[in-house]
């Protein structure tokens, strides 16, 4: 028996808004002080009736998937003057928008802030924010995903064209907007929000693959090298427990020497499936390196993580594993490792890690199958 204490045996547990019939359609919208015949409550917002939650998932999933249909594009519509809200509004529910209004910037980039919004159409010249800090304060937001922007105005010269798109609106129409010339313009913002939600979505695929082994389905040593040495700095920081089991399946050489690759591909793929099951959803578990996995356990020290490695120990070796090759009894050797207290403030992967092989080695040299403990205080 080595300097690391020894765990054997048991341990004991420590719908969309109505439209008017008859309406006759507006060549031209928005020029300055057209009068409309609808009226609007005297807080100068009418929002439209909210969707029913399926109608906005199924926005969301088709967005990442492809064009959706044009009745799921949202769009946030901010002008000051009700009655140009109300005409706008309508000729956009009428080309199957969803149309949401805000009276000024400040309600709108609040709106933003908590909805599902893919398209924004914004005058220039409103109290409280305008469009042009609008826009500014939209893209400051960095949020995701992307919302594509329409700034419009009467000015019309050169330098208020580059003020407004420098401020981050991504098109710029001038008044009175035809209704037409709207429509394509928002078709070209709705094929530009679908590439780059596909694009996105691409590249969080991408980076997941990047983090996870593709054997096992289950993270990586990579996302272990990037996610480990931060959560030991927060644990140190703030004061909390954390401690990282290492499991390595016993004979699996044999396993592949006698029933081939291809069979012993199969057990370390039950043996993920079965320590995963085995283990809290804010826990990691990492394919550490050929049949070796590590568990990080945080909020848990060290006595809590021999626990739980002793119940991953017996859940492996309660009942054979199924493969192609037949049922095949298969064990692993634990190491455990962390602080019985607080987190030390010079605490590194490299040394947790370390502590985690070492009590492995100690269990493999006490006949396997079984759990070893090496504290780091």
């Amino acid at each position: 028996m080595s300097q690391y204490a020894q765990v054997s045996g048991q341990l004991a547990e420590p719908p969309s808004g109505t439209q008017p019939s008859g309406m006759r359609p507006e060549s031209s919208i928005l020029s300055a002080g057209q009068p409309g015949p609808e009226s609007e409550p005297a807080h100068g917002m009418a929002p439209d009736p909210a969707p029913a939650p399926d109608t906005v998932e199924a926005a969301s999933g088709g967005l990442l998937s492809g064009s959706p249909p044009e009745s799921r594009w949202r769009v946030l519509l901010v002008d000051d003057e009700a009655t140009q809200r109300l005409i706008m509004a309508r000729l956009l529910r009428r080309a199957g928008y969803e149309v949401e209004m805000a009276a000024d910037g400040r309600q709108a980039l609040a709106m933003l802030e908590s909805g599902d919004f893919q398209l924004m159409i914004t005058d220039w010249e409103m109290p409280e924010m305008d469009g042009v800090a609008l826009c500014s304060a939209l893209r400051s937001l960095r949020r995701q995903p992307y919302i594509y922007t329409v700034l419009l105005t009467a000015r019309d010269s050169i330098e208020n064209v580059v003020t407004g798109l420098s401020s981050g609106a991504d098109d710029y129409l001038t008044k009175p907007v035809v209704e037409a010339e709207l429509m394509a313009r928002l078709n070209t913002g709705k094929r530009i929000v679908t590439l780059e939600r596909s694009l996105r979505l691409v590249n969080e695929e991408n980076r997941q693959l990047s983090v996870t082994d593709p054997l096992t389905g289950v993270h990586n040593r990579r996302h272990l090298m990037e996610q480990l040495p931060r959560a030991i700095e927060h644990a140190a920081r703030y004061h909390r427990p954390l401690a990282a089991i290492m499991c390595d399946v016993d004979h699996f050489k044999n396993i592949n020497d006698t029933y081939g690759h291809q069979c012993g591909d199969e057990v370390l793929k039950a043996v993920a499936q079965r320590l995963r099951s085995g283990i809290r959803a804010v826990d990691w578990l990492i394919r550490y390196g050929g049949e070796e996995f590590v568990v990080v356990l945080t909020e848990t020290n060290i006595s809590g993580a021999a626990v739980a490695a002793e119940n991953l120990r017996e859940r492996l070796a309660a009942e054979p594993f199924v493969s192609s090759c037949g049922k095949l009894a298969v064990t692993a050797s634990f190491g455990v490792s962390g602080w019985h207290g607080e987190v030390s403030s010079d605490a590194s992967l490299d040394g947790l890690m370390a502590h985690c092989d070492m009590a492995v080695y100690d269990s493999k040299n006490s006949g396997r199958n079984r759990v070893s403990v090496a504290p780091l205080d």
